[in-house]
């Protein structure tokens, strides 16, 4: 029979282990993103293992590559809704156990330096804020990745490629995710420029 303690072991994603303070739970809408969600999963299990997330929620539209099969081997929490992908989100994030959400875009890559940073954002208790990451650009990026850069640089607007980190109170009392051409772009917008801090280290896009 498993012991409790090796079923802890068994996912990086898993139940909390005794005595840690898990604080994050992420969350990454899928839809055929099998390749695209295999990086953004790798790069998560630092935080994992260091006590950061408590859960990695895939919010799934019903795809039919192996998206659902990456989650299983990953040990994530596969939600598959048919909704738009606001109502995914927001029933993802209802059912989060963690205190803070982190959204993340499949194939968006977090350097090696965001559970420390993310660690101390959360810590600061800067519960009315949210934090996003800087963006990394790719290593030979095409000149409409690079102008779309550098006119987001200009105008100091947040990505949704970059990453969410909030409170999930704080996402609750703005309504969360609504209904939208591009629902994780308008809640950014919702949020404002002043109360997103953005922290030093990257997030890449690939896939």
């Amino acid at each position: 029979m498993e012991r409790p303690e090796e079923a802890d072991d068994a996912s990086p994603y898993g139940e909390p282990t005794r005595g840690s303070r898990r604080m994050l739970s992420v969350i990454i809408p899928t839809d055929n993103s099998e390749r695209a969600l295999v990086p953004t999963l790798a790069a998560l299990v630092p935080g994992a293992t260091d006590g950061l997330i408590s859960e990695v929620l895939v919010a799934d539209a019903g795809s039919r590559d192996e998206t659902a099969a990456v989650a299983d081997i990953a040990g994530c929490n596969l939600m598959v809704f048919e909704g738009s992908l606001a109502e995914r989100l927001a029933a993802a994030a209802a059912a989060a156990r963690a205190p803070w959400l982190l959204f993340l875009r499949p194939g968006t890559v977090l350097d090696a330096a965001w559970t420390g940073e993310a660690r101390r954002f959360v810590e600061s208790g800067a519960g009315a804020q949210a934090a996003v990451f800087r963006r990394g650009a790719p290593a030979q990026p095409a000149l409409r990745e690079a102008l779309s850069l550098l006119v987001a640089a200009l105008r100091h607007r947040p990505r949704p490629a970059q990453g969410l980190l909030v409170e999930r109170l704080f996402y609750v009392a703005l309504g969360g995710h609504r209904e939208g051409a591009d629902p994780e772009t308008e809640l950014l917008r919702r949020i404002g420029r002043r109360r997103i801090a953005r922290l030093s280290s990257s997030a890449f896009s690939r896939g």
